[in-house]
């Protein structure tokens, strides 16, 4: 045997062979050839040293780029950056409500004597407030669980009418009129329970749907203003709050609406026939929350495995190309705005059938406002709208026991909640605080692997 043939006998596995040319590699082919040509000439130097036995790629110890990689599109991922940012507004929050405390303001008088005893004022003053918050929210030692599934009845209205405003996102619509589809949801809703008085069940049936057509109208209003004369949904929605809002005032100063013998602006009680039943007996969790965990999965279903979930996505990618490929997007438009509406009307169901069992001025409060944050801080996606709803009623059910525990004052969590909608929407801000923006590659070595080919293969030479 020849001296050539025996070095072309004793070719390592990762240098191709040199009568092959490199247009018949495939593209994956040459990448992985580029990537073992690589390690070749990291491991000889260039072709001045002797191949070692182990690989260059195994000497690192890793598992590989696959595993670098999911563990940074974990890192980099939205679920992991809103985790973030809820930390963050969470931190400025507790650094807010500790300056509003006495022993802080007393400590920062000579904060450069001792330092020591204004850094634990202020972890103090941090930790009792959240952990008020917490027992108000989560678990109380005296109450167990109640807390909690207060939390479940406050969240249920917001988890539904997110999901409205997180649908209409998903079509590339703004549905700011959440609060207005609540009001008239719930209006019709009240009518129905206090002054029809139909048998057990089918009552209950009644009221959801006629708040149901109610919601889905106030929407389809928009839809249509929208697809016919190109009004934007904006200004509609928010003109439509308005006389939604006006239009409940006049009712409840009407005989039909207004309870028999008070002269304030209240409607009577619906009919125990018209209402949610409670789900645990002693708190006032109700049937309705489980209607807003079906409505998730509905609304999930509806996104990622339809077809009318499909034309959503579409027209709210791109409307021009989605209608070039023959999605009717006026159509879409339409109907995305009366699902919209039909979703966020079961929020106000869930008030009137389900919490308050009357009508009031008040009966929306800022659900639909704070619905707009809770789609927000989920993505617009159904799963983290129903996590974001739950965490706003959080908030909202610890806000009352945080105040009343340690006098901080209730308006600190709207403060919460405004912070974590600022870095929600800012998300480069929170990836720059934990240092979480990719590496930018550098150029220069890209033609490194080609170079490597050709001392790899003609190193020995």
């Amino acid at each position: 045997m020849t001296e050539n043939s025996q070095s072309k006998n004793e070719q390592t596995p990762a240098q191709p062979a040199e009568d092959q040319p490199a247009e018949d590699l495939s593209a994956e082919d040459q990448s992985t050839a580029d990537l073992r040509a690589a390690d070749v000439s990291l491991d000889t130097a260039g072709g001045m040293l002797e191949p070692s036995i182990v690989p260059v790629s195994s000497q690192s110890g890793g598992s590989g780029p696959q595993s670098s990689s999911l563990v940074r599109r974990i890192v980099m991922g939205n679920g992991f950056v809103s985790v973030l940012a809820v930390i963050v507004a969470l931190f400025l929050g507790g650094l807010l409500i500790a300056s509003t405390d006495a022993q802080v303001a007393k400590t920062a008088g000579y904060l450069f004597a001792r330092p020591t005893d204004f850094l634990s004022a202020l972890w103090a003053a941090m930790t009792e407030s959240y952990v008020a918050l917490f027992q108000g929210s989560i678990f109380n030692p005296r109450q167990g669980l109640q807390p909690l599934l207060e939390t479940m009845t406050v969240a249920t209205p917001l988890i539904c009418a997110g999901l409205g405003v997180a649908l209409a996102f998903r079509a590339g619509l703004f549905n700011i009129g959440a609060q207005g589809q609540i009001i008239i949801s719930a209006t019709l809703a009240a009518y129905v329970g206090f002054a029809w008085h139909l048998p057990f069940g089918l009552h209950l049936l009644v009221v959801i749907i006629m708040g149901v057509l109610g919601g889905a109208f106030w929407g389809a209003i928009v839809g249509i203003l929208k697809a016919r004369t190109g009004a934007h949904e904006v200004i509609v929605t928010i003109m439509l709050n308005y006389v939604a809002l006006f239009l409940l005032d006049f009712l409840l100063n009407t005989a039909a609406f207004r309870r028999p013998g008070d002269s304030s602006p209240i409607s009577p009680r619906l009919d125990e026939s018209a209402t949610f039943p409670v789900l645990i007996p002693g708190s006032r969790l109700h049937v309705g929350f489980l209607v807003a965990i079906a409505l998730t999965y509905g609304v999930w279903w509806l996104l990622n495995r339809s077809t009318i979930g499909f034309e959503f996505r579409a027209v709210g990618a791109n409307p021009v190309a989605a209608r070039t490929a023959g999605v009717k997007v006026s159509r879409a438009t339409i109907l995305v705005m009366a699902m919209a509406g039909a979703l966020a009307a079961f929020g106000g169901i869930a008030q009137v059938a389900g919490t308050e069992k009357v009508l009031t001025g008040g009966v929306a409060a800022q659900i639909g406002f704070d619905a707009i944050t809770v789609a927000l801080l989920g993505r617009s996606t159904p799963w983290g709208t129903f996590f974001a709803g739950l965490l706003f009623g959080a908030f909202r059910a610890g806000a009352v026991q945080m105040q009343i525990q340690t006098g901080t004052p209730i308006d600190i969590v709207l403060v919460v909640q405004s912070l974590i909608v600022l870095f929600i929407a800012a998300p480069p801000l929170i990836k720059s605080i934990f240092r979480l923006e990719p590496k930018k590659k550098n150029k220069t070595p890209k033609a490194a692997p080609k170079a490597a080919l050709v001392n790899a293969s003609g190193g020995a030479k």
